[in-house]
């Protein structure tokens, strides 16, 4: 970790996730995980999943680890349920493990390990890797969840919480089937059951963004990656995010980019 760690990075935000994320963190740490925060003062295991999103303080100089990032298809068919149904990669729960000293020193082999398996040139290391990950979260699995390590935050922040969550399940969008369909803040607030104006209050007072801002945002980005990594033509990709007319999506993407649809995938 510390290899990647700007000194003076202070909070670290990060928007697309299409990727699973197992980090051993020690020091004194602050996590904002959906609508929990964690502070974390110690060796931790924590998980994280492609739909909740999340940011990190460290709040003290001799923050370090290891961190692993993949993708479901990299461990599938390893866990039954599925590796996105598991306790620690589900949006609702508690993805945090204190461990003492062994249980430090046992997660600890299995991230060196995994450091010089990678580097090495053996042809089926990554078959190796696999395991190594699957060990982690089989490790994780039998250890109990740190629920002391959770407070709530204040009512704006936990309802805040909860809509980028509901935000960030529609994605990423993986086929043209799938269809964006929560398009605006009344939407998000009749499934959160408040009223709309509470919902654009909380939101404005936690992240200093309108609701409709940050829709619009996550949607932009969405649209950029569709472009950039997926053969759909410009009609079908404004139709996965909700655009009935191309000329609409054609206007939204231009607005929040600067660039047409047809300009930013030829660059």
């Amino acid at each position: 970790m510390e290899n990647v760690m700007n000194p003076n990075c202070g909070e670290v935000r990060y928007s697309r996730r299409d990727f699973f994320k197992i980090t051993l963190i020690r020091g004194h740490n602050c996590y904002h995980y959906a609508d929990k925060s964690l502070e974390i003062d110690g060796p931790t295991l924590i998980f994280f999943n492609p739909r909740v999103p999340y940011t990190w303080e460290g709040l003290s100089e001799d923050v370090n680890g290891y961190f692993i990032i993949f993708q479901e298809a990299f461990v599938s068919g390893r866990f039954v349920p599925a590796l996105s149904e598991l306790s620690m990669f589900q949006p609702g729960g508690s993805p945090a493990y204190r461990l003492n000293d062994a249980q430090e020193k046992e997660v600890t082999d299995l991230f060196e390990k995994m450091l010089r398996e990678v580097d090495s040139d053996y042809p089926h290391k990554y078959d190796l890797l696999r395991n190594y990950a699957a060990e982690m979260i089989h490790y994780a699995l039998k250890l109990q969840p740190s629920e002391k390590l959770y407070e709530n935050v204040d009512a704006s922040g936990r309802l805040t919480g909860v809509f980028l969550e509901l935000l960030e399940r529609q994605f990423p969008i993986d086929s043209q089937q799938q269809r964006f369909t929560l398009r605006s803040a009344g939407d998000y607030a009749e499934r959160l059951a408040v009223h709309v104006n509470h919902l654009n209050r909380s939101v404005k007072e936690t992240t200093g963004k309108t609701t409709t801002t940050l829709i619009a945002n996550r949607v932009a980005a969405e649209a950029r990656a569709l472009l950039k990594h997926t053969d759909w033509n410009i009609s079908e990709v404004g139709d996965s995010l909700g655009f009935r007319e191309p000329a609409h999506f054609a206007n939204f993407f231009k607005r929040h980019t600067g660039q047409s649809p047809t300009a930013y995938r030829s660059v």
